[in-house]
């Protein structure tokens, strides 16, 4: 198998190779979601998202896609919904508007339904996605390493959600856009890419740290070209304005202060209960609720792990744009991120670090990693339909 895979990008366009694993990988991915649909609704089992009149398209577009079809369909509320004690309670305000927003032209042009249109706009913009991901790592690691982070991405344990009607596909072909210009030094081509992922997923803030730390290291090494420290000053800037942009405009169009902050806490209420927020404590918070001491201990050796990993010879071999990436968005999911299910989805932007020599150096891993995460795949669609949301 792994043979056959290593031959695939022989004689052909990179990019057609990939866009062949992609859709191998949206066939494997329809089957598990399919399957488990099927088998769900003959044996009438209950699943998550109930809908009166459940289809495919729905059930593929459960849990947070029914906001992003409150916001296409009606737009953001005016005022904040609150329970009893005036404690705002989960709401539109959580979700970022470029993929509904998209999700809605597509269903004007075309008068499809927002599930369908939304399924859609997800799995083109995972085949985009996976194409520059591949032109990102191709920059610095050979053809095939490149085309294994690739396949490793598309078939991983959560990659459904590459077609599900949730801005992750959008949001990842965006940053890796972004990254992509990053290391080909087009810096001002991040601009409208990190603007846009800021304004369709959590996250993008982390380009502007990114941006911050090439440009010391371009100043350290003496690399640093005429004109070019300018450039990257405006592109972190604006993308940071961006990044920071959203809570402001929660708050002056609902007139409650901390609208964004308080409705991302409401999520938490099931977790941890009622809580303040504070950077650099919710891993420690879900820890230790859970697993105490253990828990916290837990969370210092998985941050530590991930800092040496990071530090490692092979992996600095990508450059340090990928490691500070890595740290950047790592140190983002860390600050202000409570790790619960939802946590695997959002380390697909880290995938530009599956270009690591260590994951396709050997046939072994390679087949081991590729079967463990098709495996994986399929527990997490019985388990997140089932038992959680992802």
């Amino acid at each position: 198998m792994t043979r056959a895979i290593d031959r695939l990008g022989g004689g052909m366009p990179g990019w057609a190779a990939v866009l062949i694993v992609y859709a191998a990988s949206r066939i494997v991915s329809t089957a598990l979601l399919l399957g488990m649909f099927l088998l769900a609704t003959n044996e009438g089992w209950t699943f998550a998202s109930h809908r009166d009149n459940p289809t495919f398209f729905t059930f593929s577009g459960s849990w947070d896609s029914s906001f992003y079809r409150g916001i296409a369909l009606q737009g953001y509320p005016t005022e904040l919904p609150v329970d009893s004690r005036g404690n705002v309670l989960p709401n539109p305000w959580a979700f970022l508007p470029v993929f509904p927003w998209v999700t809605r032209g597509l269903m004007a042009i075309s008068g499809l339904d927002f599930y369908v249109a939304g399924v859609i706009v997800s799995t083109v913009f995972g085949a985009a996605a996976a194409i520059v991901l591949y032109r990102l790592l191709l920059l610095r690691t050979n053809e095939r390493s490149a085309l294994w982070a690739v396949i490793l991405f598309c078939f991983g344990p959560v990659s459904f959600i590459l077609q599900t009607a949730y801005a992750e596909s959008l949001f990842l072909f965006l940053i890796f856009a972004s990254l992509l210009a990053l290391v080909a030094r087009r810096y001002l081509v991040m601009i409208p890419a990190g603007v846009l992922a800021a304004f369709t997923r959590p996250g993008a803030l982390a380009l502007a740290l990114v941006l911050a730390i090439h440009l010391i290291v371009r100043m350290r090494t003496g690399l640093l070209r005429r004109g070019e420290a300018a450039t990257i000053v405006l592109a972190g800037l604006v993308i940071a304005a961006a990044g920071l942009a959203w809570p402001v405009i929660a708050d002056q169009v609902t007139g409650h202060p901390n609208a964004y902050l308080q409705t991302e806490l409401s999520w938490w209420v099931g977790f941890v209960g009622r809580q303040h927020f504070a950077p650099l404590t919710p891993w420690f918070l879900m820890a230790g609720r859970y697993l105490g001491i253990a828990g916290l201990l837990l969370v210092v050796a998985v941050v530590g792990g991930y800092a040496w990993w990071l530090s490692r010879r092979a992996l600095r071999g990508l450059g340090h744009e990928f490691v500070a990436w890595g740290a950047s968005y790592g140190l983002y999911l860390f600050a202000v991120f409570l790790p619960q299910q939802s946590l695997f989805r959002m380390l697909m932007p880290l995938a530009p670090l599956l270009g690591d020599p260590a994951f396709s150096r050997s046939a072994a891993v390679r087949r081991t990693l590729l079967v463990v995460g098709i495996v994986l795949q399929g527990a997490a669609v019985v388990l997140l339909w089932f038992l959680g949301y992802p």
